[in-house]
């Protein structure tokens, strides 16, 4: 399956992406098709040379039944190449990831206490046959 996908590259701490063509078995910095684009998240939003993109070459890519990841399709979506795609749903981004954890635990908590719960009849049983045998002891 071919892909628009991003290309990193850059130095350490420095990333440059371009946005290729590629077919998705292979490596994210490996071989690819063409070039289509390039994108520098370092620069701020307002400037022109933060993404660059062939937009012909683009819409033939997505012509030919080209997918684009969801990074580029946001990035074509900003860009007007294709229509923005729907937000994602992450209930969690705006909570710190230390409350993150708390909520995470105090969800499994139902959990664990419902499998004690579904445990103690299972108990009692044996403990009201203990009963009547010790009652025959005596």
């Amino acid at each position: 399956m071919l892909k628009l996908r991003l290309s990193r590259g850059g130095t350490k701490k420095r990333p440059v992406y371009k946005v290729v063509v590629a077919d998705s078995r292979f490596a994210r910095d490996g071989r690819f098709i063409e070039k289509v684009g390039f994108f520098n998240p370092l620069l701020p939003k307002e400037k022109k040379e933060r993404i660059g993109l062939e937009a012909e070459r683009i819409k033939y890519w997505l012509g030919q039944g080209a997918q684009p990841t969801t990074r580029v399709a946001r990035i074509l979506g900003e860009n007007e190449i294709i229509p923005m795609p729907a937000n994602g749903n992450n209930p969690n981004k705006a909570v710190p990831k230390k409350d993150r954890k708390k909520d995470g635990e105090s969800a499994e908590a139902p959990k664990v206490d419902a499998a004690p719960a579904a445990e103690a009849p299972k108990e009692e049983a044996p403990k009201v046959d203990a009963a009547p045998a010790a009652e025959e002891k005596k």
